[in-house]
């Protein structure tokens, strides 16, 4: 069969194509695409390499937090283990440096006295003496055990027997003995120990002679009431009572009038007569006081509000009832 032309043209156009590729190339193409190829290899290589490597980096990392994690989980542990052994063995701690102070200062009962290791500043020594003076065992220890022990403890902590709660009857004598008249501050569901603590200070400088309080539904006298009291907690007559109503009428018996702070009293409290045997009762800051509590007062007073917000912290209330007896008494 006769080859056409088009073939013809096609066959000659591949034959001229492989004697092109065919041909040797010169010298300096061949070395240039040799040194192109060998770079290229380079750069692979180099991206590979980085990309293992930031692999190996990002499994590094990520054993590295795990094993961060496990480590402060472990100090967790075992903070909570030395808080256990601690409370195990005593009851409870008093931190900061004037709590501590007013813990030497009124005579009552310390096992032991931790203050951080290293020099000392400030009121510090004066604890230091004074533990010293009445025989109390120091012990000098580093700072992660005092973290371990409290918050905000300022390098001492002292381990102390379980608060001494007392009986009404010892608060009345209290008063008796100083040829006054009773002043009691009774607190119906206080459960927040910062509250408590205010309180108890407000109390201890207006010369309330006693706290009442009950044991279900309110914060107990723990190391937070006593460093935010600033030491107050040792001067402070408190009872612990199993049923509030129970206690309002026993002192109604004992000459007291028994009154209450309610938002919705028609009474304000500086028109209310405060003088005499008197017992007021300082409700939760949410609640306040419980529905047969009210019921048992003598008396209901408010504090006016003027604003928007219709409710003040237990410890302002407080502060601000105990102050207007005080000035009515004086």
């Amino acid at each position: 069969m006769r080859e056409s032309y088009r073939d013809k043209r096609n066959r000659q156009a591949r034959i001229a194509r492989e004697k092109e590729e065919n041909k040797p190339k010169p010298r300096f193409v061949e070395r240039r695409e040799g040194e192109r190829r060998k770079e290229d290899r380079r750069m692979s290589e180099r991206r590979f390499g980085e990309r293992r490597t930031n692999q190996r980096d990002g499994v590094d990392r990520r054993v590295s937090e795990r094993r961060s994690d496990e480590r402060r989980g472990e100090d967790r542990r075992n903070k909570q283990i030395y808080i256990d052994n601690i409370n195990q063995e005593y009851e409870d701690i008093v931190a900061g440096r004037n709590s501590v102070i007013e813990l030497l200062k009124s005579g009552k009962d310390i096992n032991k006295i931790f203050v951080e290791r290293g020099e000392k500043h400030g009121s510090i020594n004066e604890i230091v003496a004074r533990a010293r003076e009445d025989k109390v065992v120091l012990v000098e220890v580093d700072r992660e055990k005092l973290d371990a022990m409290a918050e905000n403890h300022q390098g001492v902590v002292a381990i102390v027997p379980p608060f001494d709660y007392c009986e009404i009857e010892d608060i009345l004598a209290v008063a008796k003995e100083k040829e006054e008249d009773p002043f009691i501050l009774i607190l119906d569901g206080i459960e927040d120990p910062h509250n408590l603590g205010s309180i108890i200070r407000t109390a201890e400088t207006a010369g309330v002679h006693g706290i009442i309080i009950p044991k279900r539904r309110n914060a107990l006298v723990n190391s937070t009431v006593v460093k935010v009291s600033a030491g107050a907690t040792a001067y402070v007559k408190i009872a612990r009572v199993n049923n509030i109503n129970e206690t309002i009428k026993k002192l109604k018996d004992s000459g007291l009038w028994v009154i209450g702070t309610d938002g919705a009293a028609k009474t304000e409290y500086y028109n209310q007569d405060l003088k005499g045997p008197l017992a007021i009762i300082i409700g939760s800051e949410g609640f306040g006081m419980s529905k047969l509590v009210k019921e048992n007062a003598d008396i209901l007073i408010k504090i006016p509000m003027k604003g928007e917000i219709t409710s003040l912290n237990a410890s302002v209330s407080a502060g601000i009832v105990i102050y207007e007896a005080v000035k009515q008494r004086m």
